[in-house]
């Protein structure tokens, strides 16, 4: 785990990015410098001047020098963080909209020009989080079942059209969408184990095989039979 620098951590000339594995609790610190945060993978809880907050893929934080934070993060949770100096915009805190080229780690921008487009990024409201592993996980518990939208918003608390909007947000396609995936590769995983196409239907939650089979060959462009030869 990527240890967070202390309170007596050298004064910044210029911006530095990293990406930092974050597991557990830590206590309250602070920093003479700004950092700028937010989730590749997974989310992690904050408490940022005494008040709760969160970072995830679609919502970050500025936290000014000297502000005190802490955090909770589950195990193999991944955060960018830009170390920046003192300068405009970056002295008040504040969340943003994380913009889409700064979603990927292997980006090759410049520190200096991913604190740019942080400054220029729309600031947010607090918003409910999702947690999207504790989701996929209710959800391949019953894959077999039938999973509407609304279903999959009253397990977070959300309304229909809160949940799909932060849904498109986090994950980049429609709840449904996701879905559609998350069976698909069930699927293509159990079959590849040479399990019969039939059997993984009803467990992936497809009326009969032949819907499956014709899933597959939509979406993937694959069919069973290669699956199974592949095992």
């Amino acid at each position: 785990m990527t240890r967070e620098p202390s309170s007596t951590h050298p004064l910044l000339d210029q911006a530095q990015t990293s990406v930092r594995s974050y597991s557990g609790e830590h206590q309250a610190h602070a920093h003479g410098h700004a950092q700028i945060l937010f989730a590749l993978q997974g989310r992690m809880e904050l408490e940022v001047g005494g008040r709760p907050s969160f970072v995830d893929s679609a919502s970050g934080m500025i936290i000014p020098a000297g502000t005190e934070h802490g955090y909770l993060a589950a195990p193999q949770t991944q955060v960018l963080v830009i170390d920046a100096p003192v300068a405009m915009g970056l002295d008040k805190l504040r969340r943003f909209a994380v913009p889409p080229p700064l979603r990927f780690p292997q980006t090759r921008l410049s520190a200096a020009a991913q604190m740019a487009l942080v400054l220029d990024a729309p600031s947010l409201l607090q918003r409910r989080s999702i947690d999207l592993q504790w989701l996929q996980q209710q959800v391949r518990n019953a894959l077999h079942e039938s999973w509407p939208t609304a279903r999959l918003a009253a397990l977070v608390h959300l309304s229909v059209a809160q949940f799909h909007a932060r849904f498109v947000e986090l994950v980049g396609s429609t709840p449904q969408d996701w879905l559609r995936d998350l069976r698909l590769d069930t699927a293509v995983q159990q079959l590849r184990q040479g399990v019969a196409l039939e059997g993984t239907a009803l467990r992936c939650g497809y009326a009969s095989a032949s819907a499956l089979a014709y899933a597959l060959r939509r979406d993937r462009g694959l069919t069973s039979r290669q699956l199974r030869a592949g095992h």
